[in-house]
């Protein structure tokens, strides 16, 4: 895998940490509810996914 490809899951990482962060997570802590789920719930499983997803594009386009 080349440097810059490196580079970018690096960039995933710290913007992964930034959105996991206390005061970013405590945004969407209220009792409003999706789909019946709290919000908190949902804002966390969906960046997860789209980590995921972010993640296996950039290994799998770029695995050289």
């Amino acid at each position: 895998m080349k440097k810059r490809h490196e580079q970018k899951l690096v960039i995933l990482s710290i913007g992964l940490m930034i959105a996991f962060s206390i005061p970013i997570s405590l945004l969407f802590n209220s009792e409003r509810e999706v789909f019946g789920y709290p919000r908190i719930l949902v804002y966390l499983f969906v960046v997860w996914m789209i980590s995921i997803v972010i993640s296996f594009v950039i290994v799998k386009k770029y695995n050289e």
